[in-house]
């Protein structure tokens, strides 16, 4: 908990116990680096822990503005939210599962840089975000439309 309260600090947030119990749930996600404000919630709950979603909704938010969280809205606009990170990554989002996928291509990083600076740029952020289907699967975008 020490750990959760000196980040807290560091990022001008006072230390709560919601954030610390949310900031924890964050932290310690297996498997799933990115999730929404309900299934924060949800993990609460099951943990007895007396917290609302809306005060999960508003934490979510601080910890975004005071950059300890990065909130993604992949397709259909459902976002989810992942402890910053140093180093860079891209996404993939498997349209059957929902899975994210994590991933660095350095050809795709050069490639990007080298394209902004073709067009007279400096490249100072970008996130790229691949929808993706296992082979053969019939998947389509949350709106219905089939992805090509």
């Amino acid at each position: 908990m020490a750990d959760q309260n000196h980040e807290l600090r560091k990022a001008g947030l006072k230390v709560t116990l919601p954030r610390v119990k949310i900031l924890q749930i964050l932290e310690n996600a297996t498997g799933q680096h990115h999730l929404s404000a309900e299934d924060v919630y949800k993990t609460l709950l099951e943990a007895g822990e007396d917290v609302g979603l809306a005060t999960v909704y508003r934490v979510l938010t601080q910890f975004e503005s005071a950059g300890l969280v990065i909130r993604h809205n992949f397709d259909g606009g459902h976002a989810v939210f992942e402890i910053s990170q140093e180093e860079h990554h891209d996404h993939m989002v498997c349209l059957d599962s929902g899975e994210i996928i994590e991933f660095f291509d350095e050809t795709i990083e050069r490639r990007q840089q080298e394209i902004a600076e073709e067009h007279g740029f400096e490249l100072v952020d970008h996130a790229l975000v691949l929808y993706v289907r296992p082979r053969g699967s019939n998947a389509t975008r949350q709106d219905g439309t089939p992805r090509k």
